[in-house]
């Protein structure tokens, strides 16, 4: 690459114009023709309906784009390439392997340098290489776009499943499951077939009925809800479902944990009238941001995208769902960004941007309002009155894909994962073979305490263990010897380098519980704890007047 960087730095230099001109697509055509440029052409006629095309004139070169560019190249003299890779002709690995140069550009030389240390640092944090050096996953060409999960990659996935299962049971949400695959029908009364068709894997049985692998878990949600007669008494309704759904990506949009075909979708689908739904908005978003909270995301941006111009419902029914996310929004004193048009056609939308620890930002969480399927499944409820209502039904998804969310947790922390959610919370390490069985019952003891424990009794230098033991990110290094073994004692370091001292085996415990457990599961822990002791009081004597 130093090769092209060298002459794209003298064709900068000569600070020539970059210019813009819309020609006829006959005319256009005509010139990637005569240029020989084969790919250009096939572009073209593939856009019967272009009457004229942009085109961007650079010196002798020419190209096809939407824009813009910059119209000098002396604006782009801060630049640097940064990688190669293959890239299949329109994504699909049927076509022509093709090269793809990566590089970037930036208005001056330090804004530049800034860029090149957030790529550095966000290559250290790939979760990709992260997850095969802490064991947690892998993917390999015969399942492609699907994880194979190793035991500690899965305890993490499964921990936060628990995790969201406990908050969504104290927020008043039933789990539900629903069938990976269902019937052409659904999907087109759904509308999937005929919108999303190209994106869904579908089979046929042998009597001809076209099945579908779900790509998302909405329709299944609704057919649970249209299953028996509701009343106005049974709302709100919110179903919680950890469902597994399937999208076809091609091959080339792939990417580690972040862009798969088989994943987890925390979906919940709350069914309500009205009159609730300005609750169940505030609700929803005080439940997100609380929980991205625990996650370590202090800064998350919302924006709200509002009707678009082809769009279903009346205007005075599109007033009351936009008023209601706006209110539940203002009500809370929460700033956000505003998206005129561009709501789905169905509802507006409510989306939740973090920004992880390298500036990053991420879309993960949505709370989407929805006309569209209560209309085409034709559900209602009876509302006070005896009379038929259609509910109104939101969409909320907190992590979205769990397994994209792992990934931009696992880079946002670097792999140090908060010690609840860490695969392995303790390793108890023996600096000498004679307290290895010391150290074994230490861990032991540990999980018996419901902390993620084992012992490394290798006979290895403590220095070589604790730095191994460091770079799995594990959160808690637990160091015997033979003075600790001798006086039932313990001497504790945090993955940090932290010192936290040599203590008795019960408070060590103590300590490692306290810090080893989910946020909620802790606190709801502490409550039922505290209603015991309530009921374990005596009830206080009652004076009878003389």
């Amino acid at each position: 690459m130093d090769a092209i960087e060298t002459r794209m730095k003298a064709l900068i230099n000569q600070e020539y114009d970059v210019i813009k001109q819309r020609l006829p697509r006959d005319e256009a055509l005509g010139i990637f023709r005569e240029r020989g440029e084969s790919y250009k052409q096939r572009l073209i006629e593939e856009m019967p309906d272009e009457q004229s095309l942009g085109l961007y004139f650079h010196q002798e070169y020419v190209d096809m784009c939407r824009g813009p560019h910059v119209p000098n190249t002396r604006f782009l003299k801060h630049f640097r390439l940064t990688k190669l890779s293959g890239a299949y002709w329109r994504g699909d690995a049927r076509n022509a392997q093709l090269q793809r140069i990566y590089g970037t550009a930036w208005a001056d030389r330090k804004a530049l340098k800034s860029h090149l240390k957030r790529l550095e640092e966000a290559e250290k944090r790939d979760h990709r290489r992260l997850g095969r050096q802490l064991g947690l996953f892998h993917f390999q060409e015969e399942a492609p776009g699907a994880v194979f999960w190793h035991p500690d990659g899965w305890k993490v996935l499964q921990t936060l499943i628990a995790y969201m299962r406990h908050r969504q049971q104290n927020s008043g949400y039933v789990e539900v499951n629903t069938p990976d695959m269902m019937d052409r029908g659904l999907w087109e009364t759904s509308g999937h077939w005929q919108n999303y068709q190209e994106h869904m894997f579908t089979t046929q049985t042998e009597d001809g009925r076209s099945l579908a692998l779900k790509p998302m878990n909405c329709p299944g949600s609704v057919l649970l809800f249209r299953h028996g007669l509701k009343s106005y008494r049974d709302l709100p309704i919110r179903m919680g479902e950890f469902g597994k759904v399937h999208r076809y990506e091609p091959s080339g949009a792939l990417h580690g944990l972040l862009r798969v075909r088989h994943f987890t979708q925390d979906d919940a689908h709350i069914y309500c009238t009205p009159e609730q739904m300005n609750d169940e908005c505030r609700q929803v978003v005080a439940l997100v941001l609380d929980i991205y909270r625990e996650f370590g995301f202090e800064d998350v941006r919302l924006k709200l995208s509002t009707r678009p111009e082809n769009r279903m419902g009346s205007e005075a029914v599109w007033d009351r769902l936009e008023n209601a996310l706006t209110a539940s929004l203002e009500t809370m004193g929460l700033n956000y960004q505003l998206n005129p048009g561009e709501g789905a056609f169905y509802g507006p939308k409510l989306e939740f941007v973090l920004r992880d620890a390298i500036g990053r930002d991420w879309q993960c969480g949505t709370l989407q309002v929805d006309m569209n399927l209560p209309e085409r499944f034709g559900l209602d409820y009876v509302d006070e009155q005896g009379q038929r209502q259609r509910p109104v039904m939101l969409h909320r998804a907190l992590f979205g894909s769990l397994e994209r969310f792992l990934g931009i947790l696992i880079e946002h922390h670097a792999g140090k994962l908060p010690a609840w959610l860490a695969p392995q919370q303790a390793v108890v390490m023996s600096i000498t073979e004679p307290q290895a069985d010391y150290a074994n019952t230490l861990a032991e003891t540990l999980c018996g305490a419901e902390i993620r424990a084992k012992a490394d009794v290798r006979n290895e230098k403590i220095g070589y263990k604790i730095r191994e033991q460091t770079l799995q990110r594990i959160p808690f290094l637990l160091i015997v010897g033979s003075r600790e073994a001798a006086e039932c004692k313990v001497t504790l370091r945090h993955r940090d380098g932290t010192d936290l001292g040599t203590l008795p085996v019960d408070e060590a415990i103590m300590l490692l519980a306290e810090h080893s457990r989910a946020p909620d599961i802790d606190a709801q822990r502490r409550e039922q704890a505290s209603r015991l002791e309530r009921l374990r009081a005596p009830t206080p004597a009652v004076e009878t007047p003389a």
